[in-house]
């Protein structure tokens, strides 16, 4: 039996302490309309590894969640935006990608659902009429800036409702209206690192509360800063700090009895869809990249240039006969809503898992033991993010 298994009683034995404790921490920051994080569970710690603003996979989650999801996102709306009567939906620019596409359609139905009008599009995918999704097509209206504001056949929306992550910029028009998540909450602002600071105090929180060390819920992680890996100073340099972290993570292994060799993730600090991501086992390893796999730490979404990466502890995550898995927990006002989980048999149980090789698979369709912890230590994990994305929009705002 896995540490978690043996210590999910402590859940239930402080589920009111822990209860009035979120109440009380929600009410002290904005939560975010929705999010999404990835979380990966190794048995000895279960923690939230990626955590996004603008969640783009609202079509893999279960037709029997989706009434929760609309009556979650009235209640943030009609609590937010009061009289909204309108919500405008603006979305990526990906008029090939049918995946995402059905997302925004799943996402226009659940709004819809809720009681609101929806209109869908952007000044980007403007004489665009439609676009094909996996179910059908996908209604687009001209959305125009005209001045400070963006218009519909001129006339301004209540709410426009972001599921955009502004990596390239905040788009004109935006600024002087009602937006959720806020603008300043896109990638061009945000960073990783940012969120995991936050997270950190609540983990702490909340482990105190239940009785555990803090480390079973998150990773450890630094961030490297003005590493400039076109030259080799700075690659050496990079490459010290990931083999003095590896060597950390090892001592920490030695004193819990884990039998495992440690991993690191090197991510961009901001950025998103898995774009820049390196599985390290050694700073020697580091240095022995390729110019290609170097590239692919240094750029992001819209080759944006990144020079700060963040360095995270690998988690390892379960296994089936498919293949590793890793949860997926959509959130909707704050509260773990939706689960999926992203399934990669051409991955190992270290790796990221984030590839085109990727399936996805609802809830209903995995077997009970793995999907048990969704009410316990996942959903926990997830909801201390969003705690931790409210605060990060506290101070941006």
């Amino acid at each position: 039996m896995t540490f978690l298994e043996e210590n999910r009683h402590l859940l239930e034995e402080k589920r009111d302490t822990l209860k009035e404790w979120f109440t009380r921490k929600r009410a002290e920051v904005p939560i975010p309309i929705y999010g999404s994080v990835d979380i990966r569970d190794s048995g000895w710690k279960a923690c939230v590894v990626d955590a996004n603003h603008f969640p783009a996979g609202f079509n893999n989650v279960s037709a029997d969640e989706e009434p929760r999801l609309s009556q979650l996102l009235k209640e943030h709306i009609i609590r937010r935006h009061e009289n909204c009567e309108w919500v405008h939906l603006y979305p990526e620019s990906h008029t090939r990608n049918q995946a995402y596409v059905e997302n925004v359609k799943v996402l226009t139905r659940l709004i819809e659902l809720a009681g609101f009008r929806v209109t869908v599009g952007s000044p980007e995918l403007a004489g665009h009429g439609s676009l094909d999704g996996i179910t059908g097509p996908l209604k687009l209206v001209d959305a125009v800036v005209e001045g400070d504001s963006l218009m519909i056949d001129g006339k301004k929306p209540c709410l426009i409702l972001l599921n955009n992550d502004l990596t390239e910029g905040i788009v004109p028009g935006l600024e002087s209206q009602q937006t959720s998540p806020p603008v300043e909450m896109g990638w061009h602002r945000r960073r990783k690192s940012e969120h995991y600071s936050v997270l950190k105090e609540y983990v702490d929180e909340v482990c105190e509360i239940i009785g555990i060390e803090p480390w079973r819920l998150t990773t450890e992680w630094f961030v490297s800063e003005d590493k400039c890996l076109d030259e080799d100073e700075c690659r050496i340099k990079l490459a010290a700090e990931v083999e003095d972290f590896i060597r950390n993570i090892k001592e920490r292994y030695v004193k819990h009895g884990i039998e495992r060799e440690p991993v690191v993730f090197i991510k961009n600090d901001r950025g998103t869809y898995g774009l820049g991501i390196l599985t390290i086992r050694s700073g020697d390893e580091l240095l022995e990249l390729s110019n290609r796999k170097m590239k692919k730490l240094s750029y992001g979404k819209g080759r944006t240039v990144n020079e700060n990466f963040l360095i995270q502890e690998g988690v390892p995550t379960q296994f089936n006969d498919d293949g590793p898995i890793e949860p997926v927990v959509y959130l909707i006002d704050g509260e773990a809503a939706s689960w999926f989980y992203r399934i990669n048999s051409k991955k190992s149980d270290i790796d990221n898992l984030n590839s085109p090789s990727a399936i996805f698979q609802r809830r209903d369709q995995m077997p009970e033991w793995l999907t048990k912890d969704a009410e316990g230590w996942h959903a926990l994990v997830a909801e201390l993010s969003m705690l931790a994305m409210g605060r990060e929009m506290q101070v941006r705002s």
